[in-house]
């Protein structure tokens, strides 16, 4: 055995040890606290997650969410980069009325305050929380982690069907009237749909991905706040307010609802023409210590 392998093996066992000690007393510590109990099934018998899509690694130019301002008037979202190093899984479809029912029956969510049509239309009249009540239901239920997904996830996941609500005004120009007239046109031509009753899953088509029913007449919660961006001249952020009770909605354009609205025209939209609908999808969280970190936060929000 050379030197230069004598000296290279002490080195990486003395690190790999005390690594592998390290993962074993956390899952013991944690197995003990029962941090793992709040994700197993309730009937102790795993039930099959619905039907996903896996998105794969690629980068995306897309425009940024928010509400942005320079110089004290609104202004163009930025365009910003970004990359999907890891694949993630989404739903292929809207949560239905049908999958919806199920976790209202056993008492984790209540029941939606409006929607039409059988067992396989897309879930609508349901807000951020019972979005999220329903998250934490099908994670008990599989034993696998859902959670809804982000502004960005859902535009990975949109493909050439994310929406870019920019108006195309100068950033430079101080008039504040050409913005205001160009977003009075905008709003103008966003006519609401023809039938906004929620059609059957499918309805709709699907992406260059196979998720379904993108850009229909269902928008559709993230988790990502929305926030107000003041930006310098060179585009810099000079100052960012998360607004967290404030959610983003995806569908034909973004919109941005209050946690608690279940019926979009009744108020809570921030701008413009609100959505037809409000329902969901989910993604789900594969990540190796996705259970662990799933169990923490119950911990922490006192469910357990």
């Amino acid at each position: 055995m050379s030197k230069k392998n004598r000296k290279t093996s002490p080195s990486i066992l003395s690190l790999t040890v005390p690594a592998a000690l390290l993962v074993a007393l956390g899952v013991t510590l944690s197995a003990k606290l029962g941090l793992f109990d709040p994700v197993g099934p309730v009937s102790g018998l795993e039930v099959k997650g619905p039907e996903t899509v896996v998105i794969g690694p690629r980068q995306m130019r897309y425009r940024a969410e928010g509400h942005f301002l320079k110089r004290g008037l609104a202004v163009d979202a930025p365009l910003v980069d970004a990359a999907l190093r890891a694949p993630f899984a989404i739903t292929k479809y809207q949560v239905s009325r049908g999958e919806y029912r199920r976790c209202v029956e056993d008492g984790a969510c209540e029941a939606p305050e409006a929607g039409d049509g059988g067992e396989d239309v897309p879930v609508t009249g349901v807000n951020y929380s019972d979005a999220e009540n329903y998250a934490k239901w099908l994670t008990a239920q599989t034993g696998e982690v859902w959670r809804l997904p982000t502004d960005e996830q859902w535009a990975f996941a949109a493909g050439s069907k994310f929406p870019d609500d920019a108006l195309g005004i100068d950033a430079e120009s101080d008039n504040p009237a050409l913005r205001w007239l160009a977003d009075y046109e905008r709003e103008a031509s966003r006519q609401k749909s023809p039938d906004p009753r929620p059609q059957p899953r499918g309805t709709f088509g699907e992406n260059e991905y196979g998720v379904a029913d993108v850009g229909g007449n269902v928008w559709e919660w993230t988790r990502t706040c929305h926030r107000r961006v003041t930006i310098g001249d060179r585009g810099e952020v000079l100052k960012e307010q998360p607004a967290c009770g404030i959610y983003v909605v995806d569908g034909k354009h973004r919109a941005s609802m209050s946690f608690f609205i279940r019926e979009p025209k009744s108020g809570g939209c921030a701008v413009g023409v609100p959505p037809d609908n409000l329902g969901f999808r989910l993604v789900r969280d594969d990540r190796w210590y996705a259970r662990l970190l799933y169990a923490f936060e119950r911990r922490r929000e006192g469910a357990v």
